[in-house]
C-alpha cells in the first residue's frame, strides 16, 4: 500500500504513451494464476469462526483461562502478543525495522537514465512532472477540503487504536499504519517537500530504531528489577498493574517503529522521480 501511494505521487496530469503491451498481458497473467491459486487453497480451509478447528483446541483455551487472572485485560489477543508472547513481538519489530532499513537501501541507489533518446511529447510531459513534482494536490479544491477534514480524525483514530488496544481490537501495528497513511494524505495533499519539513527525515529515522529500543528497554528494566527478560509483573507493586503498564510502553514502542519505517518508505520511493 506504502508503495502504491508512493506511486501515486510520481503520477502526473498525463501518461506518457508506451507501444508495448507484453509487460501488461504477463503481469495480468501471473495476477490471475495467484488468485486462482489463493482461491483453490481456500476450499480446503475450516468454517471461519469453528471453534473445533484444531488451531482452537490447542493452547487457546489456556490463554482465555489464564488472561483473566494473570492480566485482566479484556482483550486476549493483546495479552498473547503483547505479554505471553512478548519475545515473538519484539522479533516482528526488529523484522519490520530491518526489512525498512533494506528498503531505504535499495532505494539510496542512483536510478539508471534511459539512453533511449525521448520524443518531444514524452520530453514535455517529463518537464511538466519535473514542475509540478513536490506539489502535491494543492491546487485542487475538493481534495484539499476533503482532506484537512479527515486528517485530524485519522489522527484521532490511530491515536484511539493505539492506547485501546488493551480494551479491543487494536495495538501499535494497526495504529502505526493508521498514523503513517494520516501523514501520506498530507504529504499527497500538500506535496513531499512540506510533509518532510512538518516530520524531517532525521526524525524519522529515529523512529524507526527507537520503538524498538523502547521496547528493548522495557525487558532491560524488568531484568534491572530482578525479573526475566519482559515480565511486566515486576514493574510495579501490583502485578496486574506491571502487566498493563509495560503492555502500554511496549505496543508504544511498536507503533513509533512502524510510523517510522512506513513514512521512511513512502519518502523513499516518492522521493525518485525516474527508474
Amino acid at each position: 500500500t506504502v508503495l502504491f501511494l508512493g506511486a501515486l505521487t510520481l503520477t502526473g496530469e498525463a501518461e506518457r504513451y508506451r507501444s508495448s503491451s507484453v509487460n501488461r498481458v504477463v503481469a495480468l497473467g501471473v495476477v490471475a494464476a495467484i488468485t486462482l491459486m489463493v482461491i483453490y487453497a481456500t476450499f480446503d480451509k475450516p468454517a471461519f469462526g469453528d471453534p473445533q478447528t484444531p488451531v482452537q483446541q490447542h493452547v487457546a483455551p489456556w490463554y482465555i483461562d489464564t488472561t483473566a487472572n494473570d492480566i485482566d485485560i479484556p482483550n486476549v489477543v493483546t495479552a498473547v502478543l503483547a505479554s505471553f508472547r512478548g519475545y515473538d513481538t519484539l522479533g516482528e519489530v526488529f523484522v519490520v525495522l530491518t526489512a525498512g532499513i533494506g528498503i531505504l537501501f535499495l532505494f539510496s541507489a542512483t536510478p539508471t537514465r534511459r539512453k533511449k533518446p525521448q520524443t518531444e511529447q514524452e520530453s514535455e510531459v517529463e518537464s511538466t512532472a519535473e514542475i509540478k513534482f513536490g506539489e502535491g494536490l494543492r491546487h485542487f479544491l475538493i481534495p484539499q477540503v476533503v482532506g484537512r477534514l479527515l486528517i485530524p480524525f485519522i489522527l484521532l483514530f490511530g491515536l484511539y487504536v493505539q492506547f485501546h488496544g488493551d480494551y479491543g481490537p487494536g495495538g501499535g501495528f494497526q495504529a502505526g499504519a493508521i498514523i503513517a497513511a494520516a501523514i501520506i494524505l498530507y504529504a499527497l495533499l500538500e506535496g513531499e517537500a512540506r510533509a518532510l519539513r512538518v516530520i524531517p527525515q532525521w526524525v524519522l529515522t529515529g523512529m524507526m530504531a527507537g520503538g524498538a529500543i523502547l521496547y528493548s528497554a522495557v525487558g532491560v528494566v524488568c531484568m534491572m528489577l530482578d525479573g526475566n527478560f519482559l515480565e511486566y509483573s515486576v514493574l510495579a507493586a501490583d502485578p496486574i498493574t506491571g502487566q498493563h503498564i509495560g503492555i502500554i510502553v511496549i505496543e508504544a514502542g511498536v507503533g513509533i517503529t512502524v510510523t517510522g519505517v512506513l513514512l521512511s518508505i513512502f519518502h523513499a520511493f516518492a522521493g525518485r522521480r525516474r527508474f
